[in-house]
């Protein structure tokens, strides 16, 4: 049995949910025989699971001695929905086929599963699973929010002219993905020199400003729609301010961040200039970099990282690529920092 093909549909499907801060869940359920007679996934928080989605589609009270394909460990415990472990056992699924167990330390499904006799194999795409729940697998192990990075460069790294011009270093197929990559976050971070210079409206559900001085009018574009929060370091009576320390003369990050984990915001997209993107790299879990076939060959353009000066080429921070995407005639880089450690 091609259980990788079955795995890739369940991420596929797993794809469609808005599920935070629960993990993003797709299910396959295959007759005895081997036929695809069922699937579905986790819409969003408090639906359904994807197993009981997928479970609940077929003529209730039918044995048909099948297996069932999950990207994730099936729960075992009430929340606010039943467990999935008790419809599985009950349904009379013979085998169940796991890509990675869960790290919510109340999810004991594999074990549950085994003791009713249910035949389990687990591991399948584990790498390619845990990559699409790495946001879940973060705010599980380490009660923190992950926090990504984009940006737009030409070939020379340059996101901006010395006098502020950007539109458009990359093509419309770009920016349209960009949207995409906006979605499956909880909210979109940014500085005040961003909606100073460019007036974006960056629609999203949340947005997220670092305005120190509260230099921003909320009359700007940002402040039109959604939800957002300032953090400053200044008194302010608007209910939108978060009062925020200051570190070496900056908005103190680290305060940011798990601020934003007690709000409840499990992600974060950072999309602003150099000096902001260098600060955050210290923090960041993973970076999209979409580079462009243009060269400004103008040293006095503004750079896409720009937070310290070094003499040892050795100390550049590292990363690895994950993958390279083509939007033409522009690429995508997603890349992940590599731990010194």
């Amino acid at each position: 049995m091609d259980y990788e093909h079955y795995m890739k549909k369940c991420i596929e499907l797993a794809r469609n949910g808005k599920t935070s801060p629960n993990p993003m869940v797709g299910c396959v359920v295959l007759d005895k025989d081997g036929r695809e007679i069922s699937s579905g996934f986790h819409r969003k928080c408090g639906e359904n699971h994807a197993e009981r989605d997928a479970l609940l589609k077929i003529k209730n009270g039918e044995d048909f001695g099948g297996t069932l394909i999950v990207n994730l460990e099936p729960c075992s415990h009430w929340g606010k929905t039943p467990p999935c472990t008790d419809l599985i056992i009950e349904r009379g699924i013979k085998r169940v086929v796991i890509g990675m167990k869960d790290v919510n330390p109340k999810v004991s499904g594999i074990e549950i599963l085994k003791k009713a006799g249910i035949e389990v194999i687990d591991g399948v795409l584990k790498e390619e699973c845990e990559r699409l729940n790495e946001v879940f697998i973060k705010n599980m192990k380490e009660k923190k929010t992950f926090v990504a990075l984009k940006t737009a460069v030409t070939l020379d790294g340059k996101i901006a002219t010395a006098q502020g011009s950007s539109k458009w270093i990359t093509s419309e197929s770009a920016r349209n993905e960009v949207k995409n990559i906006r979605k499956r976050y909880d909210a979109i971070l940014t500085s005040s020199s961003t909606v100073i210079a460019d007036n974006p409206s960056m629609e999203h559900e949340i947005k997220i400003v670092l305005d120190r001085e509260l230099k921003t009018d909320f009359n700007s574009k940002i402040y039109k729609s959604g939800k957002v929060y300032v953090f400053c370091a200044k008194n302010s009576d608007d209910e939108r301010c978060i009062k925020t320390p200051v570190k070496d003369g900056k908005l103190d990050l680290e305060f940011v961040f798990s601020k934003l984990y007690e709000m409840g915001i499990m992600s974060v997209l950072v999309e602003s200039g150099g000096i902001l993107n260098g600060s955050v790299l210290k923090f960041a879990d993973k970076i999209y970099q979409f580079i462009a076939p243009k060269i400004t060959g103008d040293n006095s353009c503004k750079s896409c990282y720009d937070f310290r000066k070094i003499t040892d080429i050795n100390e550049s921070l590292k990363f690895e690529i994950a993958s390279v995407e083509n939007f033409s005639p522009d690429i995508l880089l997603t890349c992940y920092p590599i731990s010194e450690n």
